[in-house]
């Protein structure tokens, strides 16, 4: 099983010797994961849509069961069980942002979607590590994010010192998609940080 802690691995034997780095979501772990291993090769921190909690019980079991589905060839159907959950309400009815979501999943494939939930699923709690980065750091979050909601980032920019939190109107746990002018300008201001 491919784990969070390998592909961090992987990354920092790729990546220059020292790196602005940002992650959203499952990026945000495996971000995480980096300041774990090589702490001092990262100039500056950008957790989007993101947890530094370990996975619960229950949504470890909701990623079992929609593992099951994509086993059973029945790939597809994970984008509808998760469209509403993804996004803002005001955008479930988005067709070019749903057709861009699934799009990605699409060219991602069943094999590689269960291989990145089996990983998430395995990973750590990062919450241990938070409070000795001393970079800056970005937490932001959709003001609507039903998988890693507002309360998780606000704990999260809370226990790094050189924290800014920033919540995006308008967007769920897409923000990047969903509000990209809003994520952009945030983005170059933490570029912008000493």
């Amino acid at each position: 099983m491919i784990l969070i802690a390998a592909i961090a691995a992987r990354l920092l034997r790729e990546a220059p010797g020292r790196f602005d780095l940002a992650g959203l979501s499952m990026g945000g772990y495996i971000a995480m994961e980096v300041m774990r291993q090589a702490p001092e090769r990262v100039e500056r921190l950008a957790l989007l849509d993101t947890s530094a909690r370990p996975d619960t019980t229950e949504a470890s079991q909701d990623r079992k069961r929609l593992i099951a589905l994509a086993e059973a060839g029945r790939f597809e159907e994970i984008h509808s069980a998760l469209w509403p959950r993804l996004v803002h309400p005001d955008r479930r009815d988005d067709q070019a942002l749903q057709d861009i979501m699934f799009g990605m999943m699409r060219a991602t494939g069943a094999e590689a979607y269960i291989r990145q939930q089996r990983a998430i699923m395995a990973r750590a709690d990062s919450r241990p590590l938070l409070p000795g980065t001393e970079i800056p750091t970005l937490v932001l979050v959709g003001e609507s994010d039903a998988i890693t909601p507002p309360e998780i980032a606000r704990e999260t920019a809370e226990m790094i010192e050189w924290a800014s939190l920033v919540v995006v109107p308008e967007a769920g746990h897409m923000s990047t998609l969903e509000q990209p002018e809003r994520v952009t300008q945030a983005l170059q201001l933490w570029l912008g940080q000493n």
